[in-house]
């Protein structure tokens, strides 16, 4: 039975066994270079050191290959980074996709290795023309909507934006301030500046100001998803408890003044009259998707093919009169 073992031979210069001298720090030594073999007690031929099979089709084997084969001299003389692993600077940088990540197929330890790192989803909106307002209306969620909008309508100034509303406003769901009512107006001057035709869907909530973005939307492309709600009320005063009398007093004007320009806008953009929008604003006005559009906020309620069949269906006023029932006025 032969037995197999390592050892190491030194290709530079041989050094003494009886030798218990190193090089002093301040010389500058050159590595030793060793080599490794095994050999094997009682055998001829010494034993291959076994490989691992090698995958033909791994994307990161294929790429060396390609850069070796085309410019060998990538390899040569390669600064040391500690921080990168070795040869993966050969590959292209990894940009933000704005499609699904390819996936391929491979026979490592994972089958669904992705090719590039996976998009992060508002690109994948930005990449379908589409704007998501998806929090209250504070001054950062203002500068990244009207930066896409300006994007958007620098990439194309003819195809369509769509802007997605599911917003509380310029207030929270209790009802607290939390932005002032400039951040819904600012929106809204971008909007009406794009030469773009906007298209505005509500899919949750659309409250306030946002309710006004919604209402804003090119005409016959405002939209509302069956479940969600619309809410117009006057503008909120922020807290003033630590405020003087005459403090309180200029933010009360200006509450008023934006509650003033919130009523034309509305008025304008719902084909109310100014004096109907004031009158149900005077209290929190919840619409659902069918009183939202009878009060001309949106123009179609997004049915999944039942818009057609709604349509169809006769008022209870038919209803009433198919049975020959009459109605008194008062009753």
């Amino acid at each position: 039975m032969s037995t197999c073992f390592l050892h190491f031979t030194p290709m530079a210069t041989s050094i003494s066994s009886s030798s218990s001298s190193f090089p002093s720090r301040r010389s500058n030594p050159r590595p030793v270079k060793t080599l490794f073999a095994a050999s094997c007690i009682g055998s001829k031929a010494s034993a291959k050191i076994p490989m691992p099979p090698i995958n033909p089709k791994d994307p990161f084997l294929s790429k060396l290959a390609s850069v070796a084969a085309k410019s060998p001299e990538t390899f040569l003389n390669r600064p040391l980074n500690p921080d990168t692993p070795p040869y993966l600077d050969v590959f292209d940088s990894p940009t933000l996709m704005a499609t699904p990540a390819q996936v391929e197929r491979s026979v490592s330890y994972n089958e669904h290795r992705p090719r590039r790192p996976p998009p992060d989803l508002p690109s994948l909106l930005l990449h379908g023309r589409i704007v998501y307002i998806g929090m209250p209306l504070v001054p950062a969620v203002t500068e990244l909507v009207v930066a896409e909008l300006m994007y958007l309508q620098w990439m194309d100034p003819k195809e369509p934006i769509y802007i997605y509303i599911n917003s509380t406003g310029t207030t929270r769901d209790d009802g607290e301030s939390v932005g002032m009512e400039t951040e819904g107006f600012a929106i809204y001057d971008a909007m009406m500046q794009l030469k773009n035709e906007i298209h505005t869907v509500a899919v949750g909530a659309a409250i306030g100001q946002a309710c006004l973005l919604l209402a804003a939307g090119s005409p016959g492309k405002r939209f509302m998803m069956p479940h969600a709600k619309a809410m117009i009320q006057q503008p909120r005063v922020p807290s003033s408890g630590l405020m003087p009398a005459s403090d309180v007093l200029i933010r009360a004007r200006e509450a008023i003044t934006n509650r003033d320009t919130l009523v034309e806008l509305l008025a304008k953009h719902t084909g109310n009259s100014q004096e109907a929008v004031a009158n149900v604003m005077r209290r929190p006005f919840y619409m659902d998707s069918t009183r939202a559009r009878e009060f001309g906020v949106i123009d179609k309620i997004l049915w999944r093919g039942q818009e057609t069949i709604m349509a169809d269906v006769a008022p209870p006023e038919a209803w009433d009169k198919n049975a020959g029932i009459k109605v008194v006025d008062g009753l």
